[in-house]
């Protein structure tokens, strides 16, 4: 007898069309899945990241249900904001998570999988599982709102701050399991009292047959005037997080004509660090607006390192970026400005060079070195290609289906 596929009601704020990080895991999780024989159903929202504007051809209804790439997409609306203003992010996370949480109500499963941050999205997973008493999983994909305490949005001490945390700790300890995506986050829950035994880990990776080495696109080069050009591309949202004023301040120190900062992205930070660029006249800084998925390998292609910086706080410590893995499997070395397990992995397969976060003169140094050193940068290729190698998508999606079909079968 044919076993019945497993249902999967996943809740997730972000999903494709956008193109940010936790849209592309869940995208490419889920279609492994469905591959796998798994029926799913995702509950998210109007497109509208990261410039809180809804994606041209769709509206911010109330409710709607499509098919697509054989998943259910069921959109709801959500408060679309910018990102910018504690208050109106939350309004816009607690929005989704209503909304969500109604419309799930009426969608059949057999198992819930919400993913945070925001964390507003695991309130409305963990009251589906109370009303539809379906064991649910926690995905932790970031600390939150121990986040939010390292960017200097909000105060430890404040109410609302000690209240946030203490909804993030009851909600560890109502999931059935829980994924996280670093061996940080996974001490870091243990510390907190977390079952250690309930708490998996799936670390970002990447869709190596999508993202794989390209030689650089000769009429984009010429298009963007980088022609003859060193280009450290940052590719990614441009938030408060990523420090890229720092950057910026950088780029004007650096006299050699031939090294360009190429940025692509949008966030709530990115009108502020144009504006810095001007202000200090700087000709080595191109700014582009985020691209489709389906075009990024194409400007990756033109970069020669990718540049993955985050602001310095204990609590980056934690993370992984998981832009490191596509422009791993693309052999761009990394320059990394990240501490913790991050700098981990970039020092394990010598796939690029890590500096001090908010270090001027070591990001320099760093530069020089990959520009200069071709023996050297070479080298690091084949530790990105060692590395991409070692974090497909694919096994790491049948291994979080693996997590959530032992889930279930514990639960009943």
């Amino acid at each position: 007898m044919q076993e019945r596929p497993i249902k999967i009601l996943f809740l997730s704020d972000n999903y494709p069309p956008e193109v940010n990080a936790p849209a592309s895991r869940t995208y490419e999780h889920i279609q492994q899945w469905v591959r796998n024989g798994a029926d799913v159903t995702i509950i998210t929202c109007a497109p509208n990241f990261p410039q809180g504007k809804v994606f041209e051809g769709y509206k911010n209804k109330l409710f709607s249900k499509t098919v697509q790439d054989g998943v259910t997409v069921i959109r709801v609306w959500s408060y679309i904001t910018a990102n910018e203003g504690f208050v109106k992010r939350i309004l816009d996370y607690v929005s989704y998570s209503v909304t969500s949480f109604f419309f799930g109500l009426f969608q059949r499963c057999d198992i819930i999988v919400a993913t945070s941050p925001q964390f507003f999205t695991a309130v409305s997973g963990c009251w589906l599982s109370i009303f539809k008493r379906k064991p649910w999983i926690m995905e932790v994909r970031d600390l939150w709102p121990e986040s939010i305490k390292a960017v200097s949005a909000m105060k430890s001490d404040s109410k609302i701050f000690v209240f946030l945390e203490w909804i993030e700790r009851w909600l560890y300890k109502r999931a059935a399991s829980i994924v996280v995506v670093t061996d940080t986050f996974k001490e870091k829950l243990v510390e907190w009292g977390v079952d250690a035994g309930k708490i998996h880990i799936v670390k970002n990776g990447v869709m190596l047959d999508k993202f794989k080495y390209l030689p650089k696109k000769s009429d984009l080069v010429k298009q963007l005037n980088l022609e003859n050009k060193f280009v450290i591309g940052y590719i990614g949202t441009h938030g408060m997080a990523h420090k890229l004023d720092f950057i910026v301040e950088t780029a004007a120190k650096i006299k050699d004509e031939r090294v360009h900062f190429l940025f692509i992205g949008n966030g709530a930070e990115k009108e502020k660090i144009k504006i810095l660029a001007g202000q200090l006249k700087l000709a080595n800084c191109t700014f582009l607006d985020s691209v489709s998925k389906d075009k990024i390998n194409e400007y990756i292609s033109i970069t020669d390192v990718s540049l993955v910086p985050l602001k310095k706080s204990d609590t980056f410590k934690t993370v992984i970026p998981s832009k490191i893995f596509e422009n791993s499997a693309m052999l761009k070395p990394i320059l990394l400005g990240v501490e913790g397990e991050a700098k981990g992995i970039i020092e394990k397969y010598k796939a690029g060079i890590c500096f001090e976060p908010e270090n001027e003169k070591e990001l320099i140094a760093a530069i020089e070195k990959l520009m200069m050193d071709v023996d050297f940068y070479n080298e690091l290729k084949l530790g990105c290609a060692n590395l991409a190698r070692d974090f497909d998508r694919i096994k790491l999606a049948d291994k979080m289906l693996e997590v959530i079909k032992t889930t279930f079968n514990n639960a009943t």
